[in-house]
């Protein structure tokens, strides 16, 4: 199980470099005023989407159930983990959705925008990783509070 631990987090890393690269892309591309530079910002950010970001995050939750099945995982730590890989599922979709609106030339977002919306992926990151590792009695602490 470790071989599937370390392909897990592999391409976890792999996935996340993405999702932390393709919006500070959309921000660059979104300041961009020359034709030949959005073109080359069109072939980057669908490279980095289909070629390694969305293979990371199939490959991410592949070997993640199997971890989870594996091992038995249980408790509500696992479960705000998978509550936020599925955001984070939603946020690479909607990564999806820029990509294309920026090849159609239909962007309709500013530098700014894409600046927070780059911030997003980060706070998931501390989030997954304090509960993997802490693995916290989320129960107990709602319940105290």
């Amino acid at each position: 199980m470790l071989w599937i631990k370390s392909l897990h987090i592999i391409f976890m890393v792999t996935w996340f470099a993405g999702l932390f690269y393709l919006p500070r892309l959309f921000v660059y591309h979104a300041m961009c005023e020359d034709a030949p530079g959005k073109e080359r910002f069109k072939i980057m950010e669908r490279k980095l989407y289909y070629g390694i970001m969305t293979p990371g995050a199939v490959l991410t939750v592949v070997f993640g159930v199997w971890l989870w099945v594996g091992y038995g995982f249980s408790g509500d730590w696992l479960y705000a983990k998978v509550a936020l890989v599925l955001i984070l599922i939603y946020y690479h979709y909607y990564c999806g959705k820029y990509v294309k609106a920026f090849k159609n030339d239909a962007n309709q977002h500013g530098h700014v925008f894409y600046r927070w919306f780059n911030e997003f992926p980060v706070l998931v990151l501390f989030a997954v990783v304090i509960l993997v590792v802490v693995k916290p009695d989320l129960l107990a602490i709602v319940s105290e509070l």
